[in-house]
C-alpha cells in the first residue's frame, strides 16, 4: 500500500519497527517508548520540511489542477490536485 500511495497519490507513508519483535510483551512496552521516544519527536519535526502550498494560474491566481510539479535531481514527478 505505501508504495502505491507514493506512486497515485502522492502520498508518503511509513512503517516504524521499534524492535525485532512483532509482539513484545506488555511489560515491555514502557521500555521500547522510552529507547525510541526522542527519535519519534524529532522524526515529527523533521515531518513538514519541504515544499506545500498552491499551484496557480500567474494570470488569474485561479487555482490548476493536476500540473505536474518537477524538481530537478528528483525521478518522482508530483501532481496537483483539485
Amino acid at each position: 500500500m505505501q508504495d502505491y500511495n507514493y506512486v497515485w497519490a502522492d502520498c508518503f507513508e511509513i512503517t516504524l519497527e521499534l524492535s525485532c519483535c512483532k509482539y513484545p510483551p506488555t511489560s515491555e512496552l514502557q521500555q521500547e517508548w522510552e529507547n525510541n521516544r526522542e527519535s519519534l519527536l524529532v522524526f515529527i519535526e523533521k515531518v513538514h520540511i519541504g515544499v506545500k502550498g498552491f499551484v496557480r494560474d500567474v494570470v488569474t491566481g485561479a487555482g490548476l489542477e493536476n500540473a505536474t510539479i518537477v524538481v530537478a535531481g528528483i525521478a518522482h514527478n508530483i501532481t496537483a490536485g483539485k
